[in-house]
């Protein structure tokens, strides 16, 4: 019992000293009482005199790091007496530690190499770029916050090396086709992951409603000007710990947050302007059609119906009137933003707050974008080991939509561009009708009424707790949840809706789910030795569920609800999936120079049957700074030299069937006589397992000349295999067709960056970025070709690129007679589908972007070009409208028709109207197979900063007016409007043209201030 109260008091004794501890560690930290403590001062650059802004500045002692506010202030609350010891760091300027004496205090930096200081995200970490062994760049939202884009992966385009982004449509919020480093998928998903503040995005756009081929884009719904910087992660090594989600290569987004111990800072951005098409197509006159289709029946011996009125005819050629339906359809468009955000923070808490509104409207009538967003983000340290925090976003986009690729109905351009143009919209009575089994464009115009709403919320919380200097635990929940509401009603005036009208109304809801734990270990060995160790799991849930209704008859137009329809129908659909994942990595570092890793993810679907349920994928980076090698010390221009290699495998199962693998029964339309009943809808598949991609790379990084030059270079080589691919069966079997891993694809590919100082004086600078990037594409194992796009114009094939244009090789137009001659490819005598044959793809020999920054004292002026060179593009739009007059008053005709075959000596690529021969119904005639290099004048921008002494009696810290413009020209032998287009957003149908509008040009005029 005495041993027992001994133990008791000792236990006591033991309490009191730990809470001593935890008091006097918190008295530290500025908990208890302020001793004389107030440090403040500003930070400058040592050359410019320039204020420094988000400078970061860490204490000895103190575990907390703040940051410099506007004009370079800063403000450090502590217990501690003056003198004291602080590390003032930030990008791009050497690090600097002094002993500060007395307060304010002023604070000079010299600039330094921004590259090797740089701190990159990466996966569920963040490291130096002197140290970085993956292929990964980065962007900040400064260096693309003069591109006015609707969605932040259109900003992307041309500013990183190997990074194919095709705007494909000049409609605000349409979806684009993002692609790193080629495409190693036929039928599941080749977009890249999107990650935001750890959030894993649902990319793939719900639409349901038919556009003519087109599909949203579910990235439209993030404001870009809460974005601090973009991580782009390419090849096996950065992407690894992603496992399947990183097969075509993962895309890190970090958003804007608050300093800690800086008072409220507001930030506003607001621009407005106007845009329009830069051309449109030119259209023969109401005469000249009359002519062509004169020549086409005298050329199938026919008698012309143009002629006299008196005769019963339509009146002569020149009788006839032009009307232009393509200056109704189009329209100078508005483009409207406002930004705003409040950021700031205590000693231990840091907020931002940001609020955004988007409008653009489309230079295609009705069609519109708008986009209201509100973020918050929040970190708050808990004690001195505990740090919590949350990231929410919550988005409201609304969409006029319209149909502005294929099809008759409903089609806004195919009303306006291939409707003829001596045709009246009006009939004898001047009642407007449609002409050539198109809608009236008049009528179209003011009744149509095709929208969509999406809410979205995207968010997460985390902890993460230092469990000792060395060790970390974190762990964050995670969702994406997308309520997308789309409706659509045609009355009787128009095609969709007769005879007595059409609607539909579908709500979808996508959610995603995601809970993950890191525990991370780092430490440093003596002087020459660090090493990491990285554990963690992930657990992940995706639901989708659709409820669409449709209504047909309605008694007058002015009602259009669902409900007063005669005849109804609705329909219900849901999916879902999940998986498991575990994860680690190593890495060594030793003397600063040699550098390895390895990584591993496994990953559980549950889209496989057990058995091929699991994935393993590793990867391994070594990387040699030869600059830190003493043969190398001696070179005084040389800051870093570094080689840097990588392999692994990821894997891929996104875009397939969530039961792609498992025997399906439908109860959908299997009623009989009134009694439900069942019937087989799929065919399991038991040894359906994950697509595989095997990926190595070299590269090559310098920076010379104290940061004044860096360049980086990568050759990269991937390989996919068991390729999911959705295979036809024989009508025999009952059913139509089954997923099966039947594809192999390669990719292969080199990219270079480099980006320069060209000139650093106190009142001028001049800096250059630019990169350039190849890949070529080859299907390696496909057992049967397979057709997509409009009269099957794309098909993969074994030996040739994805995205091959397969068609007629017209060689040219016999001078004589007038006649298209085409390639007989088997010899036979004959022009049959045998003849077809694979004639260019959509990939690029090189492409890449050039952009120049130039400041002199308070002005800017950037200039962004970007580049494609090498890639065909399908101009089906001429298809239709070089048919002479063939097709008479079914489609306009196009003014180049005019250079037509009339007489034997005619040199043309244009041959005669003339039915008999079948000249220009050939369906995928190699004539309309163009050339679609291009450069693109992407934007240039001019800003004027107001300084410091101008601002005193507004309050502000900063002001800065601006003016920029967009696609001020496009260098490009293509014939269309704009050789990015592409008639549907179906990854597998890119790079055919018909009924696409044009990416506008545009001008903006905005504001932007800091109080």
């Amino acid at each position: 019992m005495k041993n027992l109260g001994v133990l008791r008091y000792s236990s006591y004794l033991l309490c009191v000293h730990l809470f001593l501890n935890v008091f006097s560690s918190y008295a530290q930290e500025g908990t208890g009482p302020i001793i004389n403590a107030s440090l403040s001062g500003r930070v400058i650059d040592a050359q410019t005199k320039q204020p420094i802004e988000g400078v970061t500045i860490q204490l000895e002692a103190v575990t907390h790091s703040i940051k410099s506010g506007r004009n370079g202030q800063f403000q450090f609350v502590t217990g501690q007496k003056l003198p004291l010891t602080a590390t003032f760091s930030y990008l791009g300027y050497e690090s600097k530690k002094l002993t500060i004496e007395s307060s304010p205090a002023v604070i000079e930096l010299s600039p330094s190499s921004e590259s090797l200081e740089e701190v990159l995200v990466v996966g569920y970490t963040t490291v130096q770029r002197k140290n970085l062994i993956g292929a990964i760049d980065r962007i900040s939202q400064e260096s693309v916050k003069d591109i006015p884009a609707g969605s932040f992966d259109a900003q992307l385009q041309g500013k990183i090396p190997g990074v194919q982004v095709a705007a494909s449509t000049g409609v605000p919020g349409e979806a684009l086709h993002v692609r790193l480093r080629g495409a190693t998928s036929i039928n599941t998903n080749n977009n890249p992951l999107y990650v935001i503040d750890g959030v894993f995005l649902n990319s793939e756009s719900l639409q349901t409603i038919n556009t003519g081929g087109k599909a949203t884009s579910p990235i439209a719904d993030i404001n870009p000007a809460d974005i601090e910087h973009v991580e782009v992660l390419k090849d096996a090594e950065a992407t690894a710990l992603y496992g399947s989600r990183g097969a075509n290569g993962v895309i890190l987004i970090t958003t804007k947050r608050g300093n800690r111990s800086q008072s409220a800072r507001v930030d506003a951005n607001v621009y407005a302007g106007s845009a329009r098409a830069t051309s449109l197509w030119e259209l023969v006159t109401g005469e000249e059609h009359a002519i062509l289709v004169n020549e086409y029946f005298r050329n199938i011996g026919q008698a012309e119906p143009f002629r006299p009125i008196a005769q019963g005819r339509r009146g002569l050629p020149s009788e006839q009137q032009t009307y232009d339906r393509l200056s109704e359809a189009f329209r100078t468009a508005a483009v409207y933003n406002a930004d705003v955000a409040v950021s700031g923070g205590s000693e231990r808490t840091s907020y931002y707050l940001g609020a955004g509104y988007n409008k653009q409207e489309s230079i295609l009538k009705p069609i519109s974008f708008g986009r209201a967003s509100f973020r918050f983000n929040l970190d708050q340290d808990v004690g001195d080991r505990l740090k919590i925090g949350s990231s929410n976003v919550l988005s409201r986009t609304g969409r006029n939509q319209g149909r502005a690729g294929d099809g008759p109905q409903g089609g806004i351009l195919q009303a306006a561009l291939h409707t003829p143009t001596y045709l009246s919209p009006f009939n004898d009575a001047g009642v407007p009708v449609g002409r050539a089994g198109f809608d009236n464009l008049t009528l179209l115009l003011d009744n149509y009424d095709v929208g969509s709403t999406s809410l979205r919320y995207i968010g997460n919380v985390y902890g993460e707790y230092q469990i000792s200097p060395s060790w970390k635990f974190r762990s964050t929940f995670s969702v994406d949840y997308n309520n997308y509401d789309e409706h659509e009603y045609w009355n009787n005036l128009l095609i969709a809706g007769s005879p007595n009208g059409l609607a539909t109304s579908a709500i979808s809801q996508a959610t995603t789910w995601i809970n993950e734990q890191t525990l991370t270990y780092r430490k440093t060995l003596g002087q020459r030795h660090a090493l990491g160790l990285l554990l963690g799991n992930t657990l992940q849930g995706s639901h989708f569920s659709l409820t669409a209704a449709e209504g047909r008859g309605f008694a007058t137009n002015d009602f259009t609800l669902i409900s007063a329809a005669a005849n109804t129908t609705s329909t219900q659909a849901w999916d879902q999936y999940s998986l498991a994942s575990f994860f680690g990595r190593v890495d060594y570092g030793f003397d600063g120079k040699y550098l390895v890793d390895f990584s591993l993810r496994a990953d559980g679907s549950s889209k496989f049957n057990p058995g091929y349920r699991w994935g393993y994928f590793p990867a391994v980076g070594v990387a040699w700074r030869l600059s830190k090698e003493r043969f190398l010390e001696d070179v005084s221009f040389l800051d870093d030299l570094k080689i840097r290699s990588s392999y692994g495998l990821t894997g891929n199962q996104n875009g397939i069937n969530s039961f792609a693998s498992r025997q399906l029964w439908s109860g959908v339309g299997t009623a009989y006589q009134g009694v439900a009943g069942i019937s087989p809808e799929q065919l399991a598949n038991q040894r359906l397992s994950w697509e595989t991609t095997s990926q190595f790379n070299i590269g090559l990084d310098a920076t010379l000349w104290r940061g004044r030059l860096t360049a980086a270079a990568n050759y990269y080589y991937k390989y996919t295999r068991d390729g999911l691919l959705t295979e036809v069966l024989p009508g025999t079997t009952g059913f139509d067709s089954y997923t099966n891993n039947a594809v192999e694809i390669s990719n292969r590919g080199v990219e270079f960056s480099v980006s320069s100082i060209n000139i650093s004086k106190p009142q001028f600078q001049w800096s250059t970025n630019f990169n350039i990037a190849r890949n070529i594409n080859n299907i390696e194992k496909l057992e049967t070709p397979q057709n997509y796009g409009s009269r099957n114009l794309i098909q993969f094939r074994e030996g040739y690129p994805m995205y091959s244009f397969w068609v007629y090789n017209q060689l040219y137009v016999d001078p004589q007679t007038g006649d298209a001659v085409y390639e007989d490819v088997n010899g036979d005598g004959r022009i049959t589908t045998d003849d077809r044959q694979i004639l260019g793809n959509i990939w690029p020999d090189y492409f890449g972007g050039l952009s120049n920054d130039f400041r002199y004292k308070n002005f800017d002026l950037n200039a962004f070009f970007i580049f494609s060179v090498g890639n065909d593009i399908y101009n089906h739009n001429r298809f239709f409208a070089e048919g002479g007059g063939a097709r008479d008053a079914a489609r306009v005709i196009f003014a180049s028709n005019l250079a037509r075959w009339q007489q034997p000596g005619d040199v043309t690529d244009v041959p005669r109207s003339d039915g008999v021969n079948n000249n220009n119904y050939r369906d995928g005639g190699g004539r309309w197979l163009e050339d679609g290099s291009y450069l693109r004048f992407r934007t240039l921008s001019v800003g004027y900063t107001f300084g410091a002494a101008n601002l005193g009696r507004l309050s502000l810290s900063k002001l800065r007016i601006y003016a920029q413009a967009t696609n001020l020209f496009t260098l490009t032998r293509y014939t269309g409007l704009d050789p990015e287009s592409a008639a549907n957003s179906d990854p597998n149908q890119q790079g055919i043209d018909l009924g696409t509008p044009p990416q506008p040009r545009s001008f903006q005029l905005g504001i932007n201030l800091t109080l």
